[in-house]
């Protein structure tokens, strides 16, 4: 069938509806035609069809450490650092080294993906149906698609250690968390069964998102910096943030389901009836698309509020404002206490940002020795950046 397949050229990328009905019935006829599904016959697969070695298992526990590393090192001497001396906003200052590391990650991974789908003679992407083609249980995994698989599991599993203990937290964040469980045992487990040459194409599909958005809240971090608006970082966070709401569709909500879940709810199927695991991995890879919708709705969300006006700025629809949940009272830092007390604002509300001049025309501020009105400075707030997804 492998054969016949390649002759006949790649196959049309189907509709919703093709997808959704071919892949219900290939998955309600493989379901009645197993006679021996349960505990048994996973045991059995896992001993026949899963080749993990420990030395594997290793590598990828050291990759992981050896990210964490890394972005501790890359955090303290590059990040913070760079920060520092562009003098962006304390708020900024303190979230974007993890957005740095992200967006440096996630280019190269993705460069990396798509080097392999279309810099080589891979056709996975023009093809979906032919990762099947030729799969054999313990069929030796390309070296170039080990290397990716090596990189990208050992960084979820980092991801996993660092969503707890060093990103911000955020309302998504246990949903981030069980994404990256999901990924982590997608990634380890389609390698152990090779179903490498789909995981690539899952990888791609996903990888640009990340790249995009990191990007669109490193210029919203940098377009206030140094006290001055920069115009050019203000016009690149507007684009990438209209580029990162189009790929996250297009790539995640399109070409996700109708080349990757068509071929492996159906094309598997086809050309391997009694594929092992074939419930497991859809599963996971169903559990993911809906990830992908839960997220679009803050997409929608943000959208919805800017198109109204409730938004002027980019800004994280699921991020806490940390001042406010923390403690109600007023912080040391704010503008109001920045302020001499003969010059706060009269207005009940304590994080008033105005002088008192300027919410009352009658009052005239002090003089100083040298008769000339004192001026004392003020810190606008922070603008925060877009951060829809992970």
């Amino acid at each position: 069938m492998a054969a016949t397949a390649g002759s006949a050229g790649p196959e049309p990328m189907p509709s919703y509806a093709q997808l959704v009905q071919r892949g219900w019935g290939s998955a309600l006829a493989a379901a009645r035609g197993c006679a021996d599904c349960g505990w048994g016959l996973a045991r059995r697969g896992l001993a026949e069809h899963a080749h993990l070695a420990p030395p594997e298992l290793l590598l990828l526990a050291l990759g992981a450490l050896g990210w964490t590393v890394l972005r501790s090192a890359a955090t303290s001497r590059l990040f913070r650092p760079l920060a520092k001396r562009c003098r962006l906003q304390p708020r900024d200052a303190a979230k974007m080294p993890e957005s740095a590391w992200k967006f440096l990650f996630y280019l190269g991974a993705w460069s990396y993906s798509t080097y392999l789908l279309f810099g080589t003679d891979y056709p996975f992407f023009h093809d979906p149906p032919s990762v099947f083609y030729d799969w054999k249980t313990g069929m030796a995994v390309p070296r170039d698609i080990a290397v990716a698989y090596l990189l990208q599991g050992s960084f979820y599993g980092h991801s996993i250690y660092a969503t707890l203990y060093l990103d911000a937290w955020r309302k998504d964040s246990v949903v981030m968390l069980v994404h990256h469980v999901v990924t982590l045992v997608l990634i380890v487990s389609s390698y152990a069964f090779r179903y490498h040459k789909v995981g690539i194409l899952v990888l791609f599909l996903h990888d640009i998102s990340d790249v995009q958005l990191e990007f669109t809240k490193l210029n919203v971090y940098f377009k206030s910096r140094g006290g001055a608006h920069h115009r050019l970082h203000a016009l690149a966070a507007d684009l990438g943030c209209l580029s990162f709401c189009l790929s996250w569709f297009w790539f995640r909500l399109y070409w996700f389901p109708l080349k990757v879940l068509y071929a492996t709810s159906y094309c598997s199927l086809r050309s391997v009836p009694d594929i092992p695991f074939y419930f497991f991995f859809n599963a996971l890879l169903l559990l993911l698309t809906l990830m992908n919708l839960y997220w679009f709705l803050y997409i929608v969300a943000f959208a919805a509020k800017v198109l109204t006006g409730q938004v002027r700025e980019l800004k994280d629809v699921r991020e806490y404002d940390t001042a406010e949940a923390l403690s109600p009272k007023p912080r040391k830092a704010d503008p109001q206490h920045k302020l001499p007390k003969d010059q706060r604002c009269r207005c009940r509300n304590e994080r008033c940002a105005k002088p008192r001049e300027a919410r009352n025309p009658t009052y005239a501020p002090s003089k100083g020795p040298t008769g000339k009105a004192r001026s004392y400075g003020t810190d606008g707030p922070s603008t925060g950046g877009l951060s829809l997804i992970s």
